[in-house]
C-alpha cells in the first residue's frame, strides 16, 4: 500500500471516506463538551462513532493533571506516552474529529503540533458532517484488546505555547496581535463569564474574532474567505497571540489562521480562566458598547 500523505492541515469527508482504512491512519476523535452543556464525549464516543476511531481525552487523561486550570498542556514526557498507548508512532498520519463539527478537535490538532508531529489534520465538519454524508457509524461496543504501543516522540515546540506573561508582554508589543475566540458579549464584558471566579472582559489591545465568524455552521470557511478575515483585522502584525475561555476554541482560530496562511501562532494555553481569574493582571470592559 502506496504512502498515505495529507492534502493539508484540514481534509474532506470525501477524502476520509477515500483512505478510512489505509494502514496508516490513526482516526482521533476528540469532542469535548463545556461544562454546562452535561454532555460527555467519551460516552458519547462509545455510543456512537466513525469506524476504527480513538477517543483522545485531553480534558482529564492527556492533560497537566496537577494544574488548577481546565485542560493544561501536559509535560512532552506525559503526551508521549498518551500517543503511544493510543498506538501513534512516527509516521502515523492522524486526523481528528469532534462530534459538533468544529470545536475541540482543533485543540488535539495543536497539542500535536505542538509536540512536533505535523502530520495531522482536523475533519471539517466532522461527526455530524459524516453522518449527513450517509457514511458508516459504529455503534458497536468499542474493542477492548490490547493495542500495540507506538513509538511516537515528542519534540516540544515552546514557541506554539503562550504564558500569561508572554501576553502580557503581547500588550506592548506592536508587531504581535491578540485575538481573542469568545462571543462579542463576553469580549465586551456585557456578561458574566460561566467559570465562576472570573472577572468580565478582555485584555488591553486584543482583538475579538468570534469562532462564528470563521466558520459555516460546522465547517471552516475557505482559505481565501480566511485570509480577508485576518487581513482586515491586522494587516500589519507579524505574530498572532490566540486565547479563548479555556483553550480549546483558541485552537480554532489557530487553525483558521494556519489556512489563512500564517505561520507565526501561538495559544495562550491558560486563556481567560487564568487571565480572568488573576487580580494583578488588567482588564478592559465595554459593557456600553
Amino acid at each position: 500500500m502506496n504512502s498515505l500523505v495529507l492534502p493539508g492541515n484540514l481534509v474532506s469527508i470525501q477524502w476520509l471516506a477515500e483512505h478510512h482504512s489505509h494502514s496508516d491512519l490513526i482516526l482521533l476523535d476528540a469532542s469535548w463538551h463545556m461544562p454546562l452543556t452535561q454532555r460527555n464525549g467519551y460516552q458519547e464516543w462509545l455510543n456512537e462513532r466513525i469506524d476504527n476511531s480513538r477517543f483522545f481525552d485531553f480534558d482529564r487523561e492527556v492533560c497537566d493533571q496537577q494544574a488548577s486550570l481546565p485542560h493544561m498542556m501536559p509535560t512532552p514526557q506525559h503526551f508521549e506516552l498518551s500517543a503511544q498507548m493510543l498506538g501513534i508512532n512516527n509516521d502515523s498520519v492522524i486526523v481528528v474529529y469532534d462530534s459538533l463539527g468544529i470545536f475541540s478537535s482543533p485543540r488535539v490538532w495543536w497539542m500535536f503540533k505542538t509536540m512536533g508531529f505535523n502530520n495531522i489534520a482536523v475533519l471539517d465538519g466532522g461527526l455530524p458532517a459524516w453522518k449527513e454524508a450517509g457514511l458508516t457509524i459504529n455503534t458497536d461496543s468499542p474493542e477492548t484488546t490490547q493495542r500495540k504501543q507506538g513509538n511516537f516522540k515528542a519534540k516540544y515546540q515552546a514557541d506554539l505555547i503562550s504564558t500569561k506573561d508572554d501576553v502580557y508582554e503581547a500588550i506592548e508589543d506592536e508587531q504581535v496581535a491578540i485575538i481573542d475566540a469568545r462571543s462579542k458579549d463576553r469580549f465586551l464584558g456585557k456578561v458574566p463569564e460561566a467559570r465562576s471566579g472570573l472577572r468580565s472582559g478582555h485584555m488591553p489591545t486584543a482583538i475579538n474574532l468570534p469562532i462564528s465568524e470563521i466558520l459555516n455552521n460546522q465547517t471552516m470557511k475557505n482559505a481565501y474567505q480566511l485570509a480577508q478575515i485576518f487581513e482586515a483585522l491586522m494587516p500589519q502584525k507579524q505574530r498572532l497571540v490566540f486565547s479563548c475561555g479555556s483553550g480549546v476554541t483558541a485552537c480554532i482560530l489557530a487553525l483558521a489562521a494556519k489556512l489563512a496562511g500564517y505561520d507565526a501562532l501561538s495559544v495562550y494555553d491558560g486563556s481567560w480562566s487564568e487571565w480572568g481569574a488573576n487580580e494583578t493582571l488588567p482588564v478592559v470592559q465595554c459593557k456600553n458598547v
